[in-house]
């Protein structure tokens, strides 16, 4: 762009100068340059109606072929689809927006009319269509709201459109939802706070299996302020996750904590057994996402992992907290369970697998009788024995 621009910009400028030497022609530069909307002809606007018709019927016909020959071109011609043709295609629809929009904004804002529109838009949203609706209406609402400011102050309107749009954009830096500078600040700060949180919170937790809990312990574990200390602690006895006397955790907190342990030591696990780290390199690593993993990632690590008891350390890593477990023996017709990660033994584990009953697995209670119960589960009736219903770990659903 930058080559290609500047050369035609500049022939360009040399052949309105060459022609306007010659007698009877007046061809003005500045409008050529900055555009005028006050002076565009019917000729102009007809021409800018059927391009815009044009493109929109062309971005409606093609939009599945536009859609992939952008973002993914591979694929495209694994499907048969020439991505040069397409994308010529859609330079031919970018010359004819550029031409119609010289006259009215000229020939180097042009460019801010084009790009600064659909910049705005992406920062929006990550949806194409909603992208394309979006960059539509900004480019729109740039040159009414421009041409209206240009007829207040009494300026050129081209510039005044490009500064409108160029608003536009800067609103949206700051206050995108997702991408804007302000809540982006937000939200890191709060991730910042819930780190250092849940950093405290596992370090008491540490403490009170060790023995007393004690504000310059955890001082000194912790590394920051007093302060920021005294925060995290009030915030933690809101949420009844810290009693209110004194350091110690309640239940609730322990839960937690728990949550905490067991997100740090699986994924020091799968650091290990399926990235192929040593047991020295993970600690670091497994610090910055125990905070970030969602409990279904968790889950899902859990269950690519085999369902491990410890972590690369030998440490235990704790059982998912939630609903005890209990026999399956104890349901009656029409409740609903999930089998349990752990099992009494890994003979019972095997039988389950055996009977495609996986760890996490939905079912239902269809009867029961004293020798035996049947269940549903993924669609398949099953009928199991008494006694093995008493040795199988469900958990309510």
């Amino acid at each position: 762009i930058g080559i290609v621009f500047t050369a035609m910009f500049s022939i360009g400028v040399m052949g309105i100068s060459a022609i306007s030497k010659n007698e009877g022609v007046h061809l003005d530069l500045k409008d050529f340059l900055f555009g005028n909307v006050l002076g565009v002809a019917n000729e102009d606007l007809y021409l800018t109606a059927a391009i815009v018709v044009y493109v929109l019927l062309s971005v409606w016909a093609f939009y599945r072929y536009l859609f992939v020959t952008t973002f993914q071109p591979v694929v495209a011609e694994t499907m048969g689809i020439s991505v040069r043709t397409i994308h010529y295609y859609l330079m031919l629809l970018l010359s004819f927006a550029v031409v119609a929009a010289l006259q009215t904004v000229g020939v180097i804002l042009v460019v801010a009319m084009l790009i600064t529109p659909a910049a705005t838009a992406l920062l929006l949203s990550d949806r194409l269509p909603t992208v394309l609706l979006l960059a539509g209406g900004l480019g729109l609402a740039s040159a009414v709201f421009g041409l209206v400011a240009a007829i207040q102050l009494e300026t050129t309107p081209g510039p005044a459109m490009a500064v409108t749009a160029t608003a536009f954009y800067l609103a949206a830096v700051l206050l995108a939802p997702r991408k804007g500078l302000i809540f982006r600040t937000i939200r890191q700060r709060r991730l910042r706070n819930r780190i250092r949180r849940e950093d405290a919170l596992k370090q008491i937790f540490r403490l009170q299996q060790q023995g007393e809990v004690s504000e310059p312990a955890l001082l000194q574990n912790l590394g920051y302020g007093r302060r920021i200390l005294q925060q995290q602690l009030q915030f933690m006895r809101q949420q009844g996750w810290l009693e209110r006397e004194r350091l110690a955790l309640t239940s609730t907190g322990r839960d937690e904590a728990y949550r905490l342990v067991r997100a740090h030591r699986l994924w020091e696990t799968y650091l290990v057994n399926q990235i192929g780290l040593s047991a020295e390199q993970i600690h670091d690593d497994a610090e910055r996402y125990e905070h970030l993993l969602s409990d279904e990632i968790l889950d899902e690590v859990e269950a690519e992992l085999g369902f491990p008891t410890l972590d690369p350390h030998g440490s235990p890593i704790p059982a998912k907290r939630g609903a005890p477990p209990l026999p399956l023996q104890r349901l009656e017709p029409g409740e609903q369970a999930r089998i349990a990660a752990r099992q009494m033994n890994e003979q019972i584990t095997a039988q389950l697998w055996e009977l495609q009953l996986l760890p996490h697995s939905a079912l239902v209670v269809l009867a029961k009788t004293e020798h035996s119960m049947e269940i549903e589960s993924k669609g398949k009736k099953l009928e199991l024995p008494f006694r093995l219903a008493a040795r199988i770990n469900v958990e309510r659903i």
